[in-house]
Order: C-alpha cells, then structure tokens, then sequence
C-alpha cells in the first residue's frame, strides 16, 4: 500500500512539474546558425534569462540573419518568431520596409557605442569593425590601407565573403563604397586579382584562410582576441586599415505580430544588462553595448580599436542596395 501510495505522489509530482512548464509562456527568437552553437552566446543567454523570466527561450536559426530575416518575410504575419535577432544594421533599411516590426520603446540612453543610436525600432546589442586578419608568423608584410593591398605583390591573396548572402560580405562592400564613391566599380576591378575566393559565408573564408589558403581574410578586429582567449596564440593579427573601418552594429526587434510582447519587450531589456553584456566577448566574439563592472577579458585589451567607425546610413543603403550589388557583380568578373 505504501509503494502505492508513493507511486502515485511520484506521478501526480511529475504531473504538476509538466503542467507548470507547459504553462509557461515560450518567447520565440529567430537568429544566425553561429549565435545558436554550443560555443555561441544563446546556451548562456538562454539560462541566465530563462531564471528572470519564468518562461521557456526557443532559438530558431538560420545560415546566416540575412537568411533569418527572409524566412521571416516568407512567414509574413504567420510568422512563429517574437524577434529578429542578429540583424546588421546595414540591413535595418530591408527589415524596416517590411512593415512587421514595432517600435521597442526602450530607453537606449546607457548605449556605449562609437555612434549615436536613435532607431526606435532596431535595439543594438553588439558591435565591431571589419577588418583583414592575417596570421604574422605566415604574412610579414601587410597592407595598411586599401590603396596599399592593391600594390601587393600578385601572389598575396585574399578570402571575402559575397555580399548577398553574408554580413562581412556586404560589410566590405559598403566600406569600399564608402571609400571610393563612385569610383568603388574601378576598385574592385583592381583588387580582383587578388581575391582568392568568394564564400557564400564568413565560417567558410575563415576556415580555408586557417588552412593557409590566403594571406588575409576579411573578419573582424576582435577574431584575433578568439585565439588569444581560447587557443593562447597572439599571431593572428587585424590589418590597420587608415582609411578607417566600416563598423557592424548588431540589432534586435520585436514582430508587431508576437503574441508575447510583454515578455519580447523584457528580453530586449536584458541584451542591455551586465548579465547579457558579459556574455558577449568571448561567445560572440565582438563588443558589447553597454559597459559592465566586469569589463573586457584580457584578451581584449591588446586589440587594435580604429579610431573612427565608418557607416552608411541604412535608408541610403536600401534605396541603393541593388546598384551597389550589381556594381560589384560587374567589377569582380
């Protein structure tokens, strides 16, 4: 009668366990294949906001955010995803024309970037600069501006990624076009000699470059602080470009159609907390928005930060992201 008894306390137990976890609302968050590794920031992100929130944090992933937000315009208001996450805001301009976002209505005064931010849709969580890394032991000789790496010997070689399907790819883009202006189709023309592929990917140039297929790779000014932290090597380095570097600002938001928005709201709060900032470096490896009593790891102390970010303005980009494109797809032929 005693075994019974328990037998039944034990399943009415689970019973209750199952009930309240179903009762929980889920928050649905579309994001990058990256951002949703077991090495990427969402394992953590997931647990820390998991114990604030009292409610289940569901990661969607694509190849790439360019990828996530046109799985997004496919769903349209049927849409499963609460927020877009991980959006470059190069990008903004695309997602904005949709019509599915509404304004977040936080207050993003405590914002630590090198730009001013006053988009009331799109809320940064991270940031970097676009740059060309090389491994010292292998490359002694570097260029250190665009002009530079045009007068490179033939043989030196360099992996980029396309701009259509990658954020590093459209990155460099508008940082040769903002450069170079009208002149960005003869660059590219130029440069072309020295481009040894085109990946569809930053995770594919960045692998073929650590084989020792180029000299350079276009990545970031923070990848070098991944091998310092998690690998103790200080040989990869980020070419210091004069010109200045174009800057990526990662962004999230909030679907007018979210049936969460209360709780969406809340997680877009919490990209904006220590907790979540801390996270950032050495999962994401970029910078965070906001500053924390923590601070950077050490690994980050010795990077290279460029003294002016370089961007275009997203409405100027959208109006003019197709001629950009095609200007580049006639130059590099």
């Amino acid at each position: 009668m005693n075994k019974l008894l328990k037998l039944c306390f034990y399943i009415l137990f689970l019973t209750t366990m199952l009930q309240a976890q179903s009762s929980k609302p889920t928050l649905v968050i579309y994001t990058y294949d990256s951002f949703t590794a077991s090495w990427g920031p969402a394992p953590k992100i997931k647990d820390a906001f998991e114990k604030e929130c009292n409610c289940n944090l569901k990661f969607v992933s694509t190849s790439s955010a360019i990828g996530t937000l046109r799985k997004i315009q496919l769903e349209g208001a049927n849409t499963k995803a609460d927020i877009l996450l991980g959006l470059d805001k190069s990008s903004a301009g695309i997602a904005r024309k949709t019509g599915l976002f509404m304004e977040h209505g936080i207050d993003a005064s405590k914002l630590d970037l090198p730009v001013k931010w006053s988009d009331k849709e799109f809320l940064p969580y991270d940031y970097g600069y676009f740059a060309f890394v090389y491994d010292a032991n292998r490359t002694k000789k570097v260029p250190n501006s665009f002009k530079e790496l045009l007068e490179m010997p033939k043989d030196f070689k360099i992996i980029i990624q396309d701009p259509r399907s990658s954020t590093p790819g459209l990155g460099l883009m508008l940082w040769v076009k903002k450069i170079y202006g009208d002149k960005a189709g003869e660059y590219w023309e130029k440069l072309s000699p020295h481009i040894l592929t085109i990946t569809k990917g930053w995770s594919e140039a960045y692998g073929l470059f650590l084989k020792g297929e180029a000299n350079m790779v276009l990545s970031y000014t923070t990848s070098p602080a991944y091998h310092i932290i998690a690998e103790k090597k200080n040989n990869f380095k980020a070419a210091k470009f004069k010109e200045g570097h174009y800057g990526q600002i990662e962004v999230s938001a909030i679907l007018k159609s979210s049936k969460n928005k209360k709780l969406a709201k809340k997680f877009l709060e919490f990209t904006l907390s220590e907790t979540f900032a801390d996270i950032i470096p050495t999962t994401n490896w970029l910078y965070p928005v906001v500053k924390t009593k923590k601070g950077l790891p050490e690994g980050f102390k010795s990077l290279y930060i460029p003294s002016k970010m370089l961007l275009i303005d997203d409405k100027i980009i959208e109006k003019n992201r197709k001629k950009y494109q095609n200007e580049w797809l006639d130059a590099i032929k």
